[in-house]
């Protein structure tokens, strides 16, 4: 069901995402009227939640069912220990992939808006709609006299105009829902050091999905459907050696080394030091003992000196079996995404650091090994334009068959042929986002109602 408005976009955005969808091969391939209500529907369905949560158990720890079990436990506590209305706990085994777990999300509910009203950025405001509660950082603004203990209603600044410390907001805004302070105003806005911890916890928010802050961390990952899919598409075997060139936060590197069975090489490259701490945590959390993770530029993880051999970057030419390339791009396919104040240059950006990406990856994969590019965005230059410039500017890289393949096909418009499109994997949300209201079971429309996703699986010859 459609309750917020679509998501805000720059005009020159806009007009540019529309030329995207409404391109002359999709025009000649479905006409004008069914390719224009496709764009419109995207640009509804980016601003609302999927209607599941996906999480992702470490079954090289436990067996799925001993893990949904357990997580069937842990938030049946949170649930009693909750002033929200009981709602019907299902966790769902996914039917397709060993290691997924779904959970449904109830909403949009009928929540009553109150009249004391705290502002959030839109970035909060979206991970409200995705179960979380409000941290203390997330608040802009506040009434005047708030306390703990107090009830009060959340509303997402859209546009970023909120004024940090303001006592009302009139400006664009949507309401996520309702929830109790757990700190009074001073202690959000008047200290010394940046507020920390819960700052309202949500009780009645408009999509309802469980928390998953602190509950059973070494066994439980959340990650959307798509990014669980990519890793599997990789197909990781015991024994390799496996680079993950943009790395952070760590979530597919973890779950190649889970995939092989923690036996093998995962070297996980990110250019930010405390995204690296982070995935090495994550990683003895987990008790994955295979990964290895550097902080390094993967655009020059290449080796100029053949003789040049150590442990970490830069690495000879042709060092791995496997290379995931999940590439930095526009993001335009996160959900929910209710506002962007991207420029159409900025998003425009991101296509020659993926190239140069590109060429390090095939340059460092052997002969035989295979290239995974991913993307979380919807734009034709990021996706089915990288994947034509790769082959045309890498004769020894083909396209493979991927499995799973649970998402649509790739996007008519870059000049690929109808078998190379049948080889891609593209997540479209807006295919099916008015049919997703239906009795159809859960794992059916977890398939279909995704982030914006884009995989390509490459063999080099």
């Amino acid at each position: 069901m459609s309750i917020f408005p679509r998501i805000s976009l720059k005009p020159e955005v806009t007009e540019h995402l529309k030329g995207v969808f409404l391109n002359k091969e999709v025009l000649d391939a479905v006409g004008h009227q069914e390719a224009e209500r496709r764009f419109h529907k995207l640009l509804t369905c980016l601003s609302h939640p999927p209607s599941y949560t996906c999480v992702r158990a470490s079954t090289h720890l436990a067996s799925l069912e001993e893990i949904r079990l357990k997580l069937g436990e842990e938030l049946k506590k949170q649930m009693c220990g909750s002033s929200a209305e009981e709602v019907s706990l299902q966790i769902l085994p996914h039917p397709r992939i060993p290691d997924v777990l779904l959970l449904p999300v109830d909403g949009p509910r009928p929540v009553k808006q109150l009249s004391s009203e705290v502002v959030v950025g839109a970035q909060c405001g979206n991970a409200v709609l995705r179960g979380a509660h409000v941290f203390a950082p997330g608040i802009v603004a506040s009434p005047k006299y708030m306390k703990a203990g107090d009830v009060v209603s959340v509303f997402s600044d859209l546009e970023g105009k909120c004024t940090r410390g303001a006592t009302s907001f009139q400006g664009k805004r949507v309401f996520v829902g309702n929830g109790v302070a757990e700190m009074g105003r001073s202690s959000i806005f008047c200290t010394d050091e940046p507020a920390k911890g819960i700052g309202v916890r949500m009780i009645e928010p408009l999509y309802q999905s469980p928390s998953f802050d602190g509950v059973l961390p070494n066994l439980v990952f959340l990650q959307n459907l798509p990014s669980v899919v990519a890793g599997h598409v990789l197909g990781p075997r015991p024994g390799e050696r496996i680079l993950d060139m943009c790395a952070a936060p760590g979530g597919k590197t973890c779950h190649i080394a889970a995939v092989m069975g923690d036996q093998g090489e995962v070297v996980a490259l990110d250019r930010i030091r405390n995204k690296i701490d982070r995935i090495r945590q994550n990683a003895q959390m987990l008790h994955l003992r295979s990964i290895r993770a550097y902080c390094f530029n993967s655009t020059q993880a290449v080796s100029s000196d053949p003789a040049h051999v150590t442990e970490g970057p830069p690495f000879p030419p042709e060092s791995f079996d496997r290379v995931l390339l999940d590439a930095p791009c526009s993001g335009l396919g996160q959900r929910p995404n209710m506002a962007s104040t991207w420029s159409l240059k900025e998003i425009c950006s991101y296509q020659p650091l993926q190239r140069k990406l590109f060429h390090a990856a095939v340059r460092l994969l052997k002969k035989g090994g295979v290239l995974v590019y991913s993307t979380c965005t919807v734009t034709l230059a990021e996706n089915e334009e990288q994947v034509a410039w790769a082959l045309d500017t890498f004769p020894c890289l083909t396209l493979q068959p991927q499995e799973p393949h649970i998402g649509a096909e790739g996007m008519l418009g870059a000049g690929l042929s109808p078998e190379q499109l049948r080889l891609l994997q593209r997540f479209s949300p807006e295919l099916i986002w008015d049919q997703t209201e239906t009795t159809a079971p859960l794992p059916c429309r977890a398939d279909r109602d995704t982030i914006g996703f884009f995989i390509a699986k490459f063999l080099k010859n």
